[in-house]
């Protein structure tokens, strides 16, 4: 009898399985709106601020994307060039490149994945702009509406090389994508 159970079950799992939505050489084109923090060595409080972005996505398998992203955060309004020390920046934006893993392809969607680009902190106590390479960690997860539209949540960690002066700018942002080429 269990035998005819296990079977049943079998049987009906496949005729109860949703279609899968993420599929190799699909692209995704969105929008990010978010918080962004940096944490500036010898300052007592973090910058906290809005982050706004643009993403792209390409599937490069079922399993990995290629991602390139584009974000700019408003990190503190009230730094101004006769402030002490150099270090300070209003603003930074970012335009990172890297491949994310996909852990599921049903409606929601989990991802991991590194990127790698640059940084540019500018305004505030900064002269200029202050251009420094970096990595970062993207985790987030995506709900598929159906083939064309989805939305969901990210998070990313940035290490930027000067690590000293800035050990840690961190964003969190909703997302919302049109897809195509499936």
């Amino acid at each position: 009898m269990s035998r005819v159970v296990a079977a049943a079950i079998v049987v009906a799992s496949g005729m109860l399985a949703r279609q899968a939505l993420a599929v190799e050489r699909e692209n995704q084109v969105g929008a990010d709106l978010g918080g962004s923090m940096l944490i500036v060595s010898g300052k007592s409080a973090p910058d906290v601020g809005g982050v706004a972005g643009v993403h792209w996505t390409y599937g490069l398998s079922d399993a990995f994307n290629l991602m390139a992203e584009a974000d700019w955060s408003l990190l503190a309004l009230k730094e101004t060039q006769s402030g002490s020390p150099g270090t300070r920046p209003s603003w930074a934006a970012n335009a990172n490149i890297g491949v994310s893993y996909v852990f599921d392809v049903l409606r929601w969607i989990p991802y991991a994945g590194v990127l790698v680009g640059g940084y540019d902190l500018s305004g505030g106590t900064i002269a200029g702009m202050k251009l420094l390479p970096g990595a970062a960690i993207a985790i987030g997860f995506d709900y598929r509406f159906d083939r064309s539209f989805a939305a969901g949540f990210a998070l990313r960690q940035h290490m930027l090389t000067d690590a000293s002066t800035y050990p840690s700018f961190t964003q969190a942002f909703a997302r919302v994508e049109y897809c195509w080429g499936w």
